[in-house]
């Protein structure tokens, strides 16, 4: 950091300043500024009442007090924080090349705010721009060109939504299709397929193994591993839905009890099973 420290600089801050506060430094110039007198008495030249009190003190705290408002006051000014030394960097002696930087970027600053000043990068000057509140209204209906433009689009060569697309690479050497409705190998083929052989949806097939030594079946014949419907029948089945009814002695009436009376009708006496 020291090797940075630029004499020329110095030179020129130190003219600069003297010139400024009409003090004289002397040939010690960060010694000079240790004590933070002379840099209160800058500031307030460049933005008077900037510093209140500028202690006179030999005390250290007081010293430290002055380049603490110091700093304080030049951030108000203008100076970026980035910009701005540490108290300790010019009062220990640890590193003058950022407080030369510092008084560099503030002599910036009072040259752009007006000061006289013979060195240093002058900031550019604040361009306000104002613009008419009708005009930007009507710019909220205008596609500008940076958004992209949709002139000479057209949808030739488009496709249904969903619709599968070739990729055509040139550099492959690949022949360009001739339309999207073409099918190619790499999807696959039907030619030559047929039906044959095909069950309806949901019909199981004979799994064939010659290695078992199985009898080859068909589709149509229902083994008896599948279970079989000989013999079945509809006897005693019921609508769909219906309920049926279930049997029980100790409930239902004796079948034995029921007798034709001499009319051909069944006797009123009806007897029931106690279920005790």
């Amino acid at each position: 950091l020291a090797s940075k420290y630029d004499p020329q600089r110095e030179a020129e801050l130190k003219e600069w300043i003297e010139r400024t506060t009409g003090r004289n430094i002397g040939n010690k110039f960060m010694e000079s500024l240790k004590d933070g007198v002379i840099l209160c008495e800058l500031i307030n030249k460049l933005q008077p009442g900037s510093v209140k009190k500028i202690n006179e003190s030999t005390q250290n705290w007081h010293q430290l007090e002055n380049i603490g408002n110091f700093i304080k006051a030049i951030t108000d000014y203008g100076v970026k924080q980035h910009d701005i030394f540490e108290a300790n960097d010019l009062f220990e002696n640890t590193n003058l090349t950022q407080v030369q930087s510092t008084l560099l970027t503030l002599a910036s600053v009072a040259m752009a705010r007006g000061a006289k000043v013979d060195f240093g990068v002058k900031y550019a000057d604040r361009q306000e721009r104002k613009f008419n509140p009708q005009k930007l209204k009507e710019g909220r209906n205008i596609i500008g060109l940076q958004m992209g433009t949709n002139k000479f689009a057209s949808q030739k060569g488009m496709t249904s939504y969903g619709t599968r697309r070739h990729l055509y690479d040139p550099k492959l050497g690949n022949e360009q299709p001739v339309d999207t409705s073409t099918i190619s190998l790499q999807m696959g083929t039907n030619k030559g397929a047929s039906q044959a052989g095909m069950t309806a949806p949901g019909t199981k097939r004979q799994i064939f193994d010659q290695k078992l030594g199985n009898d080859q079946c068909d589709t149509q014949t229902i083994p008896l591993q599948m279970g079989t419907n000989k013999g079945a029948s509809q006897q005693g089945m019921t609508v769909y839905g219906l309920p049926r009814q279930v049997y029980d002695a100790k409930y239902c009436l004796d079948s034995n009890v029921y007798q034709l009376g001499e009319d051909g009708h069944y006797d009123n006496d009806h007897q029931y099973y106690n279920s005790e």
